[in-house]
Order: C-alpha cells, then structure tokens, then sequence
C-alpha cells in the first residue's frame, strides 16, 4: 500500500474501479453452473464466490468511504469474507451480484470522481492495518478487484475456456 497517492494514481486508480463491473463481467461472459462452481485455485473460491465476494467488499469498501467522509477518523468494522462466501446468498446467480457492483460502483465512482484532494487525505482505522487514509483505501481497491478479476481470467486461460468474444 502506497505512503502517498499523487493525482495521476488517483484519476488511473479511480477509472480502473470504474471499469471493474464491466472487466468481472467480461471474465464470467459464457461461463456454464459447472465452470461458476469451479475453484481458481485448490482450495480457493469458486467462481460464483468470487463473483459474490467482489461485491460483498466493494459495497463495504464504499460505506467506508462515506464513513471516513463524514466522521472523524472512524474505526471501520472488518468482516469474515470467508464465511461471508459460505452464507446461502452466495449461491445465489452471478447476475444479482454483478448488476449489485455496477450499481455499487456507479454510486461508489460518483463520490470519488467528486472528492477533492483533503478528502482523500481523510483518515480511518482499520482493526488489522491500523490508520489509513482515503487514497490508501483507493490504492488498495483498485488493487482488490484487478486482483480478483484476474483469478476468474487466469482459470479461463489455464482451463482452455473460451471467452464469449471468442
């Protein structure tokens, strides 16, 4: 995680978290039940829970934001993403999770594109990372879902699963 976030980071971290729904939609496009319920790697989520996942912690990852915007230097609550992946609504269709983070994302990039440069600076506390400020969260966003993204997109490729443009 980055000390200091300079403008052109921001703008490119922003736009990469903008341009996150469409890239998880991309990665599942044609994916059959068998393929969704296959894990990335031994031991790791299915495909279905990830999809789930992305958008369990980008809707936390964006009341966070609003949290550290209107309190002062708020503790943030951490959640166990593993059992978060094993509840019943993470069986649910990929599609109820994927329109969620677009929609999460439209309100979510909304508030950052508006943010000036003191409310990035805002700070949070994080249980495990200690204090972090707003760029250092956007830092690690932008991470979290090329991350993420990427473990749908290199099963694809090591399964020889063709995408849906070919």
């Amino acid at each position: 995680m980055p000390h200091a976030v300079s403008a052109a980071e921001r703008t490119e971290f922003i736009e990469t978290i903008a341009a996150t729904p469409a890239r998880l939609r991309a990665a599942v496009a044609g994916l059959g039940r068998e393929q969704l319920e296959t894990a990335y790697r031994p031991g790791g989520w299915t495909v279905r829970q990830v999809v789930h996942h992305l958008a369990d912690s980008h809707m936390n990852s964006y009341i966070r934001f609003k949290l550290a915007l209107t309190e002062h230097e708020p503790e943030i609550k951490t959640y166990h993403e593993e059992r978060w992946a094993e509840l019943p609504d993470s069986a649910l269709p990929i599609d109820v999770s994927l329109r969620l983070l677009e929609d999460v994302h439209t309100r979510w990039v909304t508030l950052l594109r508006s943010m000036t440069v003191e409310q990035f600076a805002r700070p949070l506390r994080h249980p495990q990372m200690g204090r972090m400020t707003l760029d250092q969260l956007l830092a690690l966003y932008n991470w979290h879902g090329q991350h993420h993204v990427a473990h749908i997109t290199g099963l694809r490729q090591r399964m020889g699963w063709r995408s849906a443009q070919g």
